[in-house]
């Protein structure tokens, strides 16, 4: 899965400088948050994160016990802003094409003011083919119709896979091809990207714009199939940070899957790295 948050205005205001906030995609605290919400969210903004992006949440148990209303308090009390959340599409995205979930998505999205709802996964039994991912993005362009009306913006959320080959072009080729600019953004995973052998870079080139969000979580030098923490491991991120407004970049969410020393002091070198050596190299 994946997620931390900057927050840029929009980067064509002459004569102002940009308002950069970092935020982390919870998913990365994942076996410390059921602990303790509370306490786990204290800490988020002690690492020095101002925003964060969420997940898992269920219109049963919602988030980890607490309603969005909550949870928004919560929040609130810590000077966090939910400026995102993954949520589990697979009822909307089948044949079926459910919306029962989505609606309770959107109620959450709206409490927690949510600026992106944003797809984090695609089911493997509905991307088997270069028509599946066309499907899918009338799907997309749908739902982000159906958020837009909401005061809200779809986005997609990448892994590897997207990268498969049909042909000519990808499933990641046809989403960005298929998909309305105004009705879908994308949250552009860069560990995924990098991991599928792709440019960062040449997707901004292609597809000027089409990435207001970003994950960054960074490879580890010795097993690619790991995470570390951003500025410790072996992506380029300054090269990336410095086409930020190529990519139409407005939020930045650090991620980590995997940790090899304590998560909080991991996400504390992540913001800190990010804050000194890469939000500077914006342009």
């Amino acid at each position: 899965m994946a997620a931390g948050t900057v927050i840029l205005p929009q980067l064509s205001c002459a004569g102002s400088a940009p308002e950069k906030r970092i935020g982390l995609q919870l998913y990365t605290l994942r076996d410390e948050i059921p602990k303790d919400v509370v306490k786990v969210m204290e800490r988020v903004a002690a690492s020095g994160y101002q925003e964060v992006e969420v997940f898992g949440y269920s219109p049963s148990t919602h988030f980890w016990g607490f309603s969005p209303g909550a949870f928004a308090e919560i929040l609130d009390s810590n000077n966090l802003k939910a400026i995102s959340g993954h949520y589990d599409f697979d009822e909307y995205l089948g044949p079926e094409s459910k919306l029962q979930r989505f609606d309770a998505y959107i109620n959450a999205a709206s409490v927690l003011k949510h600026r992106y709802l944003t797809i984090p996964y695609i089911n493997e039994k509905f991307r088997t083919s270069a028509d599946d991912y066309k499907k899918l993005a009338e799907k997309f362009n749908q739902a982000g119709e159906k958020c837009q009306k909401s005061g809200l913006q779809l986005a997609y959320h990448n892994h590897a896979f997207e990268f498969q080959q049909f042909g000519e072009t990808t499933g990641y080729d046809i989403l960005l091809a298929e998909t309305d600019p105004k009705l879908v953004k994308f949250e552009l995973d860069l560990y995924w990207v990098v991991r599928a052998g792709r440019d960062p870079l040449e997707l901004f080139k292609k597809n000027k714009g089409r990435f207001e969000l970003w994950h960054v979580k960074d490879m580890d030098r010795r097993d690619p199939a790991l995470n570390t923490e951003v500025g410790s491991g072996s992506i380029d991120f300054k090269k990336i940070f410095a086409e930020a407004g190529l990519s139409g970049l407005k939020n930045v969410i650090i991620e980590q899957e995997n940790f090899s020393i304590d998560p909080f002091e991991s996400i504390s070198r992540s913001a800190a790295f990010t804050k000194t050596n890469l939000l500077p190299n914006m342009r």
